[in-house]
């Protein structure tokens, strides 16, 4: 019963988080850079309690008893390659986000400025294959 508590517990806050942030910016009481603030707030929380609750379950003493030590280890494992990934990908969006538009109009004013421009673009787009690598790493050496 536990178990299912700490899977409903997570998903409510953010869905909670999601609708009172999309309440706030439509009847204009906030701005959009709240808002964002506010949601990355909310996942920072929910990872403390999904991280902790992870913690919590298998620390138990009949878990413990049972030899579960190697199944924390995979889910916190598993944690640490979600994190890469998601945070990369963020990071190349937010880097691709910047760099597209500029590299759109360079080759507006001077075509012979695309590749140059590609570069920049595909270098953003590396950061989150680096974290998509570093990921794949951390599941093979479970």
């Amino acid at each position: 019963m536990l178990e299912y508590i700490l899977m409903i517990v997570p998903v409510a806050f953010v869905v909670g988080s999601i609708y009172y942030a999309y309440k706030t910016v439509t009847t204009g009481r906030r701005t959009r850079k709240r808002a964002v603030l506010s949601q990355i707030g909310a996942f920072a929380a929910v990872s403390v309690i999904c991280l902790v609750s992870a913690m919590t379950v298998f620390a138990a003493p009949e878990a413990a008893a049972e030899g579960t030590k190697d199944s924390l280890n995979l889910g916190i494992s598993m944690i640490a390659a979600a994190l890469a990934t998601g945070i990369s990908g963020i990071g190349g969006g937010i880097a691709v986000g910047g760099a597209a538009p500029a590299a759109i109009g360079a080759t507006s004013e001077d075509p012979k400025a695309f590749g140059k421009a590609l570069i920049f673009v595909a270098l953003g787009e590396g950061v989150a294959l680096y974290g998509l690598l570093v990921s794949i790493l951390i599941i093979s050496k479970v």
